[in-house]
């Protein structure tokens, strides 16, 4: 559905991006992670027709951004970081003026606009002045007007800024909803948002695509084994070494944070092999024993320490890339 082959931007001698190749599959929701300046908004504006590539190329169903921009543009919903709203119009006013501009027939115009402002949850909002709504409903009037033209694509830049925490999780639950009828990229900040929303993430640090996987399997090849907690009752020492005789154990230690006054009850870490599941071996040597087992869950990376990872090395490089006026 979107295609990316070696995208590059520079501003004078400076690139925004460089050589940048990803794909999208139809009905994908991806998250698109980086810090600021990393080239995240530069892309986005490439593949709505607000830049020109200075090299490369990027398709949004089966249309070239360049040569045929204008038919590219009709399959895309965009939700700016700053939604471009007119507070002088209310907001069924405006998202009519808004469709009818992506070329909505008159017949269908109605329904698909009570449609989207229901999904939005701005229908009881609908004669209201846009000036006078708080900044959460002009978020959701900017989604609304990013769905009014049913598009294929949609790109949405922070879409839960300004949010109260119960609409950030409707908002979210809108655009999980939205996968599979929509191919979806998702910029954000908020990486718990990625986890709840995305099927897959792909990361930006200094114009350059860093990483490009399933948070699982991201968390996997950042550290080239696997993670088993567990709680147990039982003599510390004696937990210690059998657990570390189980076959393809690499390593076995106490958690931070373990109550080192309850001698008979301790939480452990165990890295094992990568790709091995020994989950029932481990309850096994803890059961046999006569301890008891009070917890065994696999434990990964979160996705903000994937993130940081990934694209500390390369902030350190700051001032290299594009100045912050240019890309934020």
């Amino acid at each position: 559905m979107i295609v990316v082959h070696k995208l590059s931007k520079y501003y004078g001698p400076r690139p925004a991006i460089e050589d940048v190749s990803f794909t999208v599959q139809p009905g994908e929701i991806l998250g698109f992670l980086g810090p600021n300046g990393a080239g995240k908004t530069t892309t986005m504006r490439i593949l709505t027709g607000y830049l020109p590539p200075t090299s490369g190329t990027a398709s949004v169903a089966g249309c070239d951004v360049v040569k045929q921009s204008l038919e590219a543009r009709r399959k895309i919903g965009y939700l700016p970081e700053t939604v471009p709203l007119y507070p002088e119009m209310s907001v069924r006013s405006y998202l009519d003026y808004m469709a009818k501009l992506k070329g909505v027939p008159g017949k269908v115009r109605r329904s698909r606009i009570d449609e989207v402002m229901e999904k939005t949850r701005v229908a009881h909002r609908q004669h209201d002045l846009i000036g006078r709504l708080s900044k959460g409903y002009r978020q959701r009037v900017g989604l609304a007007q990013a769905l009014v033209g049913d598009p294929e694509v949609l790109i949405l830049d922070e879409p839960t800024v300004g949010l109260d925490p119960k609409q950030i999780i409707e908002a979210r639950s809108l655009i999980k909803g939205l996968g599979g009828t929509h191919t979806i990229i998702l910029s954000t900040h908020i990486l718990p948002e990625v986890s709840a929303t995305c099927s897959r993430v792909l990361i930006i640090s200094d114009g350059r695509i860093v990483a490009e996987d399933t948070p699982q399997n991201l968390d996997r090849r950042l550290r080239g084994a696997e993670n088993i907690s567990l709680e147990v009752r039982g003599p510390r020492n004696a937990v210690l070494s059998a657990l570390r005789r189980v076959p393809k154990v690499l390593a076995v230690e106490v958690r931070d944070g373990t109550d080192r006054a309850s001698p008979d009850r301790a939480a452990y870490v165990v890295t094992c092999e990568l790709g091995s599941d020994i989950r029932e071996a481990l309850a096994q040597s803890v059961v046999s024993n006569g301890w008891g087992l009070l917890e065994l869950r696999p434990v990964g990376l979160s996705l903000e320490e994937i993130f940081l990872r990934l694209t500390t090395s390369d902030e350190a490089h700051a001032g290299t890339g594009v100045p912050e006026a240019v890309e934020a």
